[in-house]
């Protein structure tokens, strides 16, 4: 079978992009995810007790088209569409155009580093900006700076919660977005007015969606990898031994072809001690039991949306997020394990993520710095500085190749982890 069919077949069985959410905590992130997918992505006790994002959160959906009515209400999700999947202006059969990914991340300024790595996944975003309150606020220039820097450049600009707003301010809430992103290379996204509470615009988000975000074509002849995203351990409390299953990996594949039966290697993987009383990283090795997107099972998994790989591991390994971060690959083709970097430096002019812009200075050798690489979160001693040079000596090894883009922050007190900037391994 060739790529592009096994393309054409997968479109049905896999959503093949990932979309996710960026802006400042509260602005209604999650609650637009739930009006296009029928999904609330912050499913932890935790999260829906304090009703805010604290966890990388994901939904899929399908999308749909009207082939005689005109944009946007010719637009529908597998959640807005009718359950007859017929248009509700003029009847017709919808046309199933593809299945899309939603990856949902925190906007609050502590958990800033969550939502770089989910921004490590992205393929185009849908960047939320609530109009009752002044653009932008200070996680509002944060998101933005982090899709800039990892270089996400799909982007829906959705002004949210117009329906609580007089005229007049959603008029003014227009104009400070605009002057938000003049200049930038965003100056050109739409500004969509929505009440994603009421489901209101929706239609709107879907077609810019389809118009703007293409399906990336990705590389199924590289040898497959995976950035992990999230892990898990499924069973229930009191499982028989026998009906125990394997831990289950979370995350997007970004190259290549994984396919039940592989065996699969895990880089750095499992944290072990030695008798020094340090730890090191020990390769994990295992084989892929069963490939999920969504609740929709599969033979074969291909680059871009959410795939879950359930492994034979102890899922003692992979509960609570364990392997977040982690590379998946075939046995002896992943990147090197780093437990020290140099860095091509760029910093930004000014902290971003603060209510007053301080100015960024030079990194100096002896502090400690966060770095975030694909989905991994690590950091370490800055071991030696110079103009525009960084080497780190990290407190947890990464998987990555040479060149790759990091993601640099640093330690502001009373204000936690801020961005300042990134670099290129060297």
């Amino acid at each position: 079978m060739g790529k592009l069919s096994l393309y054409e077949e997968q479109l049905k069985l896999q959503p093949l992009i990932n979309i996710g959410t960026a802006g400042h905590v509260d602005h209604g992130k999650t609650t637009l995810i739930e009006a296009l997918t029928g999904i609330w992505a912050a499913k932890y006790s935790d999260e829906i007790e304090r009703g805010i994002t604290l966890r990388l959160g994901y939904a899929d959906t399908a999308i749909y088209k009207c082939p005689n009515c005109p944009p946007p209400q010719a637009y529908y999700t597998e959640a807005t569409a009718p359950k007859d999947k017929k248009c509700r202006y003029c009847g017709s059969e919808l046309e199933f155009r593809r299945k899309v990914s939603f990856v949902d991340v925190p906007g609050h300024e502590g958990l800033m580093v969550l939502m770089l790595a989910g921004a490590a996944l992205m393929d185009g975003a849908i960047f939320v900006i609530d109009a009752s309150q002044p653009c932008p606020r200070p996680q509002t220039r944060e998101h933005f700076m982090a899709l800039t820097i990892i270089g996400v450049r799909n982007i829906v600009i959705i002004q949210n919660k117009v329906d609580i707003v007089t005229r007049e301010r959603a008029k003014q809430s227009y104009e400070e977005i605009r002057t938000f992103i003049e200049g930038t290379w965003a100056e050109k996204a739409p500004i969509i007015p929505v009440s994603a509470l009421h489901k209101i615009n929706v239609d709107a988000v879907v077609w810019a969606i389809e118009e703007l975000m293409p399906t990336p074509k990705r590389d199924l002849t590289k040898s497959p990898r995976m950035l992990v995203a999230r892990s898990f351990d499924i069973n229930k409390p009191g499982t028989p031994f026998e009906k125990i299953r394997g831990g289950v990996l979370g995350g997007t594949i970004v190259q290549g072809i994984f396919e039940v039966g592989d065996e699969i290697e895990i880089r750095p993987g499992l944290r072990m001690p030695r008798r020094s009383g340090k730890y090191e990283y020990v390769p994990l090795f295992t084989e892929i039991t069963s490939l999920k997107s969504g609740e929709m099972p599969l033979q074969k998994a291909l680059p871009g949306g959410l795939i879950g790989v359930g492994t034979k591991l102890d899922p003692s390994i992979t509960k609570s997020d364990n392997l977040l971060g982690n590379v998946v690959g075939k046995p002896g083709t992943l990147p090197p394990v780093w437990d020290e970097i140099t860095l091509e430096v760029h910093l930004l002019e000014r902290i971003v993520g603060l209510e007053e812009l301080k100015r960024v200075e030079p990194i100096r050798k002896g502090e400690k710095i966060r770095l975030n690489v694909g989905t991994a979160l690590t950091q370490g001693d800055v071991v030696d500085a110079r103009k525009d040079t960084v080497t780190i000596k990290l407190d947890i090894p990464v998987c990555v190749e040479e060149g790759a883009r990091v993601a640099i922050s640093r330690y502001i007190a009373r204000r936690g982890w801020r961005l300042i900037g990134y670099g290129f391994i060297k």
